[in-house]
């Protein structure tokens, strides 16, 4: 077990992460943006950031190499739906995306959307820790939190229609 804390603060002790936000135990600020029959898409719920999305395999696996061959079509197919919203609803132009296998969670993999601001903490993998914080520390006031969810709104409309 071991305790999450979001991005109001909220705290929740839980398994895995991943279990439950598919099985809808946490729901994620905004909900759901898209769901799969493999996967399971959503607001980061550690970091308000506007478009920061975590693609979630809905089984608990861990590595890439795990995949069947139906959830990577799957996989591939939502990503790019996903990062074609962002560019088109949001504005994104820039995403970092991170997927790692040393994890408590099911396969996931981080969109990390790149906004003027983060350049102040540089333009490179380092910078992603300082602005995840950041966002954390400093943006996580009613007007950004309101922003986050907007964008969620946007993303969920565009990719559901």
């Amino acid at each position: 077990m071991r305790t999450i804390t979001l991005s109001n603060g909220e705290t929740f002790d839980v398994e895995c992460l991943s279990c439950a936000i598919t099985q809808d135990l946490i729901t994620p600020d905004g909900g759901v943006v898209i769901e799969t029959e493999y996967f399971h898409a959503h607001q980061d719920v550690a970091y308000p950031i506007k478009g920061l999305v975590i693609l979630a395999s809905k089984r608990h696996v861990k590595g890439f190499d795990e995949l069947t061959a139906e959830e990577k079509v799957d996989y591939i197919d939502v990503l790019t739906r996903i990062r074609k919203a962002q560019r088109e609803v949001l504005g994104i132009e820039y995403v970092y995306y991170f997927y790692n296998e040393d994890t408590s969670h099911h396969f996931h993999t981080w969109m990390v959307p790149r906004y003027e601001w983060m350049y102040k903490f540089g333009r490179s993998v380092e910078s992603v820790r300082p602005t995840l914080l950041h966002a954390r520390n400093e943006m996580n006031n009613e007007e950004n939190v309101k922003d986050v969810i907007h964008a969620i709104k946007l993303l969920t409309e565009k990719l559901n229609t």
